[in-house]
């Protein structure tokens, strides 16, 4: 038995109502429950209770024990003078108020229905599980699971826009360079995303600006910047020369320094993955668009935003992969699935803090947007889909990483849906 199931049955008056009385025999009608307090001081804050049909408004404390009381010292705080009703699993000890009157107390342990009781015995149980819930979410109706995901769809915005918001402060909302910044991160997946994003922060958005419209200052300002053109070991091509001259130049003029090239991974990489070839989709991308923040923002249609990230890459990378070996021709060019990446980590993030800060955030297109995209395919939602959990679109797969990953891993049933509804099951 944790606090928070108590908390969760005081909140949602899951408990026998009628006829309440305090282990003193006095009468108790909940009126209100009170605002449920997460911070310090008493559980739950302004609730309004008749005890003997006196009303009263105050705090209600929450313990398992009411001895409980004593040992977190609430005696000595003066933030519990104001509590008028101790709720507790079981009373095992009297409880004062200044008064030395007893603190009017409510035992639940014969309250609840054992039925409520064995469904949160099973979902916390401590046989290990995936998830809490999976020997039973198959069982929740499918359109709480709806509502509930598209809630933690939002969430999960909520949580990416925190790195958004810090790029913004940095830089003055500058959103054409928060752009170039997490697009650059995200060229980077998950092995190089870091590394790629420190060398979008590695020099002042300006001087990209200065040279977007040149492919060869542009070519060398990335590449130079990430220590590419530091080592020319058994390198003998003269576009390599041409980059490294150039760069040399811009670092001179724009006094910038390069970050370490050990800091970007080759190894198990697919090739077109390659961290050189990704920096040579990023120039090409920025050297087509000027303002292509403003051009994505104005966008809702997959397809729309396929059309306008199409790039063609220089003729030196089509035949390579690195600086050292030639290789067969391809075109390289940004593929759907990973544009489809770009909206689902970059994009749509920022059109939602963009608009959001603009007090025109317009979530039905949001929701519209993200559903054109295909779902992601990974082990998290290959767990969920041999759970019956399926999902159709991208939204669906975003907002499931964020169930696993911010409620079921922490446990945190009594603030789920899901959890609610399957501990409510049959009760």
């Amino acid at each position: 038995m944790k606090e928070e199931f108590l908390h969760f049955l005081w909140q949602y008056k899951l408990f026998d109502v009628n006829n309440l009385k305090s282990v003193h025999n006095e009468t108790i009608q909940v009126i209100k429950s009170g605002m449920h307090n997460k911070n310090s001081g008493p559980d739950f804050l302004n609730a309004q209770l008749k005890i003997n049909n006196q009303l009263w408004v105050g705090n209600v404390e929450i313990h398992i024990n009411s001895s409980d009381w004593y040992i977190h010292k609430h005696e000595v705080d003066e933030n519990y003078d104001a509590v008028i009703l101790h709720v507790v699993w079981k009373h095992d000890s009297e409880v004062f108020m200044k008064n030395n009157q007893p603190i009017p107390t409510l035992e639940l342990k014969d309250l609840v229905n054992e039925k409520l009781q064995n469904n949160y015995k099973n979902l916390f149980s401590k046989q290990l599980r995936w998830i809490p819930c999976e020997l039973l979410i198959a069982e929740v109706d499918s359109f709480l699971i709806r509502n509930w995901l598209e809630r933690l769809y939002f969430e999960r915005l909520e949580n990416k826009s925190i790195l958004i918001k810090e790029l913004l402060t940095r830089s003055n909302n500058n959103y054409e360079a928060v752009l170039f910044q997490l697009l650059a991160k995200n060229f980077g997946l998950k092995v190089n995303g870091e590394a790629f994003l420190q060398l979008a922060k590695s020099f002042d958005f300006s001087v990209l600006q200065k040279v977007r419209f040149n492919e060869l200052q542009l070519s060398a300002l990335l590449f130079g910047q990430a220590g590419f053109l530091e080592n020319d070991n058994d390198i003998e091509s003269e576009y390599f020369f041409q980059l490294k001259n150039e760069y040399s130049y811009l670092k001179h003029k724009y006094k910038i320094e390069s970050i370490a090239n050990n800091q970007f991974q080759f190894f198990r990489m697919r090739p077109n993955n390659f961290p050189t070839v990704r920096i040579a989709q990023l120039v090409a991308l920025f050297k087509k668009h000027q303002n292509l923040f403003s051009k994505l923002m104005e966008l809702n249609k997959k397809e729309d935003f396929y059309d306008l990230l199409f790039v063609e890459i220089n003729d030196f990378w089509k035949e390579h992969y690195t600086f050292k070996t030639k290789s067969n021709k391809s075109s390289k060019k940004l593929t759907k699935s990973f544009i489809d990446l770009l909206l689902v980590n970059t994009i749509i993030p920022l059109k939602f803090v963009y608009e959001q800060s603009r007090g025109e955030l317009d979530s039905e297109e949001i929701l519209k947007l993200i559903q054109q995209i295909k779902p992601e395919k990974n082990s998290i939602i290959s767990k969920f889909t041999e759970l019956k959990v399926l999902s159709k679109s991208a939204f669906e797969t975003q907002a499931l990483l964020e169930l696993k990953n911010s409620f079921c891993e922490n446990k945190r049933c009594l603030e789920c849906a899901i959890g609610n509804s399957l501990l409510r099951l049959s009760n």
